[in-house]
């Protein structure tokens, strides 16, 4: 493990629009996961070495430090560019006694993944979840594990990420699935869409927030429409016909998904609107003084 040097772990988001969140905490650079759509990679963001995970060397001090700077507790995210569960965390744990630092300084946090290895921290996630929001987002774009397995390579199948949303579920942790994105012309068929959304139901999660397209950013298009046309012959080409260079690549079907997406989730009782899944994870908390959605 290359370890990378750090200021600061927590940063204060611009808005609380991304699940309520007021803070952004990557504990980790770069990711093994190796899915052809990451918009982490692109140029922007200058770690042209992506797909090499980085640690940010001596991070639980500095979070800790960071973390007893706060007047008010914080909401913290995790894993909006770099997935805290990469499959050097296992041995490392940091994500883990990042949590553990979280809730000693009564924090609350949101994280997202691709991988199951989040129900490892579930006794951490509870214990936070005593004095503050918790948000467990799993990442599911689609239910075939062989065609996650073509864009998604490295990261665990969705099978096992919808295995471990029903154990965080069953412990009573608030958590969904990011249906995002989808990608147009290979996942964004309404079969699908229900699919993933009728299986994030059977796994017991409060909310499914959907996105039906996909971004491509300068130093990420590249690499993205070149592995669709490995994955998918002349899907690249098809891409680049339709979308040029344009950043956001909604889906033909966007509208008729959207209005199928809704009704399903309306009729199994999912949150799937970001300011209801935001209200109903933070009302408890109200008197935390945390900067939320109203509903």
């Amino acid at each position: 493990m290359e370890y990378i040097p750090a200021r600061h772990l927590l940063h204060r988001n611009k808005s609380t629009e991304w699940f309520g969140a007021d803070h952004t905490m990557n504990i980790y650079r770069g990711c093994c996961h190796g899915c052809l759509y990451c918009d982490s990679r692109s140029a922007c963001y200058q770690n042209p070495d992506f797909d090499r995970v980085k640690a940010k060397a001596d991070a639980l001090r500095i979070l800790r430090d960071d973390l007893a700077r706060k007047v008010r507790p914080a909401f913290i995210t995790m894993g909006s560019m770099s997935d805290p569960y990469n499959s050097f965390e296992k041995e490392l744990q940091l994500t883990r006694h990042a949590l553990a630092l979280i809730d000693a300084y009564q924090c609350g946090v949101a994280a997202a993944t691709k991988s199951d290895l989040i129900t490892r921290d579930v006794d951490l996630f509870l214990m936070i979840q005593d004095h503050s929001p918790v948000i467990c987002k799993l990442t599911v774009t689609t239910t075939d594990d062989a065609l996650a397995a073509k864009i998604e390579p490295h990261a665990p199948p969705p099978s096992r990420r919808l295995a471990a949303l029903e154990e965080l579920s069953k412990a009573g942790i608030f958590s969904g699935v990011l249906l995002m994105p989808v990608l147009p012309f290979v996942e964004d068929v309404p079969e699908n869409v229900l699919a993933v959304v009728d299986s994030a139901a059977r796994a017991g999660a409060r909310f499914v927030y959907a996105a039906f397209g996909v971004t491509m950013r300068e130093g990420q298009r590249n690499f993205f429409l070149n592995g669709l046309d490995r994955a998918f012959p002349g899907m690249g080409e098809r891409y680049r016909k339709r979308y040029g260079s344009r950043y956001y690549c909604s889906s033909p079907r966007a509208k008729e998904l959207w209005e199928l997406f809704s009704a399903r989730c309306r009729e199994l009782g999912l949150l799937y609107e970001m300011k209801h899944i935001v209200s109903v994870a933070t009302r408890s908390y109200e008197d935390r003084q945390l900067s939320f959605f109203n509903e």
